[in-house]
């Protein structure tokens, strides 16, 4: 499986390529109108901030909690279910009066539901294609999110502005519907991949067999600081902050359509390193004060480094037996969303007190500073290895 267009034959796969394009639209247009409409009640950027991004860091707890049933539900109900259960909150968030307080539950609800989500998701699509095409099928996934999210961020936007942004979130609540129905419908019923009992003392021992620290840690860190570069896009250039987003954006989807299409399989894990690099060392560059253009092309080129957490992907399936996928991509995405909403504090924290580019210089340097860790740890056992065997004779 070589080709996007012989994705599309596979059975179901159109079903679950409508049913997260649904799920991440609904979601951006929801979040726009959520925190407009926290910042007109609260008159706080932090409240504002974690309306929309604080779900990432309850998905961390529900992936020390409740991620075994990720692998123990049948997906088709529960990706039903999860799309059902987004609807109605969604809808809950748009009450008039709802306390702020009661407003913080529902997302942190919402941040637990979406842990087991991810992982029902990309566990199923392992099993829908054969394994040399799960790269590709989540190539083109991660393609998808980020053109949903820069339509949904439009979209959300203009409701806001036309409508109301109870109105946005009520398009964001009937988009979840639609997501329902997809899945409902265009799925097929299937077993659960494993057969005991879900529960905390089981995500616990599941998250144990699954956990590769190089390999996690590779798939988290670097990703989430350069993340922290992207946040402070804004008061890097507030009145063309949008130029870096869209740039960001084209890059991550170049990134990922190399990674899935032209990488071949023999070379995947070696080329994750280059692309964290290239992740990261553009941004040194933004410690200089740099015309616009120049800076919309370096973000573009970083944000094809993107690609590497997509290729160490393959090396998670290859080393998690079958019956546990579900929970270590799971545990990768809420992991990785975490990262990437401690990344953005991190970023606003060191930019209260050195200008922007130079905050996004040093989350580069750190950035590649774990990288070039993970590098050392990957080869220094290897050449002590190497050392201690006796010369040939």
């Amino acid at each position: 499986m070589r080709t996007y267009r012989q994705l599309f034959r596979a059975p179901e796969f159109t079903a679950l390529f409508g049913t997260v394009s649904g799920q991440v639209a609904a979601g951006t247009v929801a979040g726009i109108g959520l925190g407009t409409l926290v910042y007109a009640a609260t008159d706080s950027p932090l409240l504002s901030a974690l309306s929309m991004f604080g779900a990432s860091f309850a998905q961390l707890i529900g992936a020390a909690t409740v991620l075994s049933w990720a692998d123990r539900v049948p997906p088709r109900a529960a990706l039903t279910g999860l799309a059902v259960f987004a609807a109605l909150t969604t809808a809950v968030l748009a009450v008039p009066g709802l306390p702020i307080a009661a407003l913080f539950a529902v997302i942190f609800a919402q941040g637990l539901a979406n842990s087991v989500g991810g992982g029902v998701r990309y566990g199923l699509l392992a099993e829908i294609l054969p394994a040399e095409g799960y790269i590709l099928g989540r190539s083109l996934l991660n393609m998808s999110v980020g053109a949903m999210q820069i339509g949904g961020f439009a979209v959300g936007g203009a409701l806001v502005a036309a409508v109301s942004p109870r109105g946005a979130l009520l398009v964001g609540a009937g988009l979840q519907v639609v997501s329902a129905l997809m899945a409902r419908f265009g799925l097929s019923r299937r077993p659960p991949r494993a057969t005991d009992r879900a529960s905390v003392r089981a995500t616990w021992r599941g998250n144990r067999q699954v956990w590769q620290p190089g390999v996690y840690i590779a798939m988290w860190v670097p990703n989430g600081l350069i993340v922290g570069c992207e946040a402070l896009f804004v008061p890097y250039s507030p009145a063309a902050a949008s130029v870096l987003f869209v740039t960001s954006a084209i890059g991550m989807l170049a990134g990922d359509a190399i990674a899935g299409r032209f990488v071949p399989p023999r070379l995947r894990f070696r080329l994750s390193g280059p692309l964290r690099w290239l992740l990261a060392a553009p941004y040194l560059l933004f410690f200089l004060e740099l015309p616009l253009p120049v800076a919309a092309a370096l973000a573009g080129i970083a944000s094809i480094g993107y690609g590497a957490t997509l290729l160490l992907q393959d090396r998670l399936l290859a080393t998690t037996p079958e019956p546990l996928h579900g929970q270590a991509l799971g545990l990768f995405g809420s992991g990785l969303l975490a990262m990437q909403a401690v990344g953005a504090t991190l970023g606003g924290l060191i930019a209260q007190w050195v200008p922007p580019g130079t905050a996004m210089g040093i989350l580069a340097i750190g950035s590649l500073l774990v990288s070039a860790a993970l590098f050392v740890a990957r080869v220094a056992p290897r050449r002590r290895a190497a050392e201690l065997q006796p010369a040939a004779l």
